[in-house]
This record gives structure tokens, C-alpha cells and sequence, in this order.
């Protein structure tokens, strides 16, 4: 299955309080006629956000390093400590894609090269 979206452009509203509850399996088997199709789309929609966080907290944590750091002169700053305690409250990428998948927020086609598409 193949990606074919640029995240980088799209803004982010990400849920602080992730809540996990019970599913039913029939309702995510019906999207897709297949669990593990459900399961791949998921997983690669799981990867491509994984993947766009880490390079935000990157280049957002970037901005405060410097090159004369070593072990002993690293200061605190609140606003670095602020930055990653937002990202470690953000709920896991699997969970964000298992929501985008059942309120039908991915485009994906089941052919011989299945290609999995994020609706804005």
C-alpha cells in the first residue's frame, strides 16, 4: 500500500486526552471487507503520522540546541521542556489513525498497488 499525501502543508488539531474504549471488530471488518486490509491501511496511516510528529518535535527541539552543548553545560528551558511534554501527552499514532480510519478520514483503493490517501 502506497501513501499519497503531503502532511507537511496539512495543520495539525490533535486531541490531548486520548480515549480508549472497546471496539467492534464488524465495524472496522466492514470498511474495508477484510481485517487485515483494515489493519494495513491503519498501520501505514500509523507510520506516516509517526513519522511527521517526529520530525516536528525534531525541528521544533532544533531551535534550542546549540553547538558549544556538552554534558555539563546543558540548561534547562522551559519552553523546551513545555514543547516535549506536548508531544509526549499527544496519543499514540496508531491510536489517531485507528480514529481517522473509522470517521473516514482515509481515501484508499484496494487494487493490485493499493494507495492509502488522507481526506482533509
Amino acid at each position: 500500500m502506497a501513501i499519497s499525501k503531503n502532511l507537511k502543508n496539512k495543520k495539525k488539531n490533535y486531541n490531548i486526552a486520548p480515549v480508549i474504549e472497546p471496539r467492534n471488530i464488524k465495524d472496522v471488518t466492514d470498511k474495508t471487507g477484510n481485517i487485515y486490509a483494515s489493519v494495513n491501511v491503519m498501520a501505514q496511516r500509523s507510520n506516516q503520522i509517526a513519522s511527521v510528529l517526529k520530525e516536528e518535535l525534531q525541528s521544533k527541539l532544533h531551535e534550542f540546541s546549540s553547538q558549544a552543548d556538552n554534558l555539563e553545560e546543558v540548561n534547562e528551558n522551559k519552553e523546551q521542556i513545555e514543547i516535549s511534554r506536548f508531544y509526549e501527552r499527544i496519543p499514540h499514532a496508531t491510536l489517531l489513525s485507528f480514529e481517522e480510519f473509522m470517521d473516514n478520514k482515509i481515501n484508499y483503493t484496494n487494487n493490485k498497488k493499493t494507495e492509502v490517501e488522507t481526506i482533509d
